[in-house]
């Protein structure tokens, strides 16, 4: 799976808002481009199509900027990739046509449930992940992951009857 620049730009802004939001703080757009070295064009189109799915707030005025809409704990990696994702099976099946208007193999594809079936695995994955998680150095952040990811291989092992 291919992780966007809209994507990781769109995770990497909102980190930035909820490490200031630790502080109490919001972020004005060019503090936000300025922080994850992109444009402010960008940063706007990004904050807009965030702001639209509920997850930041903007403030306008001289104690304005942005905020998350909710905390950073409840926020799923999930949620936010599926809103910036441009990306669906439909469109990926559009996308690799060749010369045609849709696929060869668009009424029976042996390849259409392994592309479903991995993006339903990445969902269920950053499912499990919060934005608050993401807080902190890249080896703590690995080392949450990693307990996620062993906390659901035990539960997978465990008998049925077993508490984990």
């Amino acid at each position: 799976m291919k992780i966007s620049a809209q994507e990781e730009y769109g995770l990497r802004c909102l980190l930035q808002l909820a490490r200031a939001d630790t502080q109490g703080q919001s972020l004005t757009l060019s503090q936000i481009a300025r922080r994850e070295g992109i444009s402010v064009a960008n940063a706007g189109k990004l904050m807009w199509i965030l702001n639209k799915a509920g997850f930041v707030q903007s403030q306008r005025g001289t104690k304005g900027g942005y905020r998350l809409a909710r905390p950073a704990s409840v926020i799923h990696l999930n949620e936010v990739i599926s809103v910036l994702d441009d990306e669906s099976v439909e469109t990926h099946c559009k996308t690799y046509a060749g010369v045609l208007d849709s696929c060869a193999h668009t009424g029976d594809c042996g390849i259409r449930p392994v592309i479903v079936e991995l993006h339903q695995i990445v969902d269920n994955a950053l499912s499990e992940i919060t934005l608050s998680q993401l807080l902190g150095t890249e080896a703590n952040v690995d080392a949450v992951l990693h307990r996620i990811q062993g906390t659901k291989q035990l539960q997978r092992t465990a008998p049925n009857n077993a508490q984990v």
